[in-house]
């Protein structure tokens, strides 16, 4: 069992972090004691780890809570896809902003040659909180909903033939 600041540092998070959730509705301790402390057993750090992934994807905490709730791949796969489609609608619009910006400086060129490497996204995620098991279930998650535009990605990073055929491999 574990104390919420235990807990906190167990997933790399604030106690206030833990505290939101539990005034959200989404993590509530295993035991409270006569004291106050809250006590954390091994499920209610395995859900707090799916509320961190579910953040980590853009999900808002109202959407969170019926996932958690709910049993089955295909609530999960569905808001999944949801949340991938208004995030690429997200990036479609911020392209067209960039596009708009550079037409606006007369350098339409310097979107081609700003373009985002490996390096650079594996940096992002893992600011974003990703290790490298949760980057791995995300291009499994690509590959399996959009391996199209999963292969377009990689192509998009500079990545050589030989390690997009690799990465998909293990993504399958």
């Amino acid at each position: 069992m574990l104390t919420v600041t235990q807990l906190a540092r167990e997933c790399n998070i604030s106690r206030t972090t833990i505290l939101y959730y539990e005034r959200a509705g989404l993590l509530f301790p295993a035991h409270r004691a006569d004291n106050g402390y809250r006590w954390y057993g091994e499920k209610q750090v395995s859900r707090l780890k799916s509320i961190l992934a579910y953040r980590s994807f853009g999900l808002p905490i109202h959407e969170i809570g019926s996932l958690l709730d709910k049993q089955g791949d295909q609530i999960q796969e569905q808001t999944l896809r949801e949340q991938f489609n208004a995030l690429e609608r997200e990036i479609e619009a911020l392209r067209s902003q960039q596009k708009a910006i550079l037409t606006a400086l007369e350098e339409p060129n310097l979107l081609e040659t700003n373009s985002m490497n490996k390096a650079q996204w594996v940096e992002i995620m893992k600011h974003s909180g990703f290790n490298e098991e949760d980057m791995a279930n995300w291009h499994r998650q690509f590959e399996k909903m959009q391996p199209d535009a999963h292969q377009e990605f990689l192509e998009s990073l500079n990545i050589s033939c030989e390690e997009i055929e690799e990465i998909r491999k293990n993504s399958r």
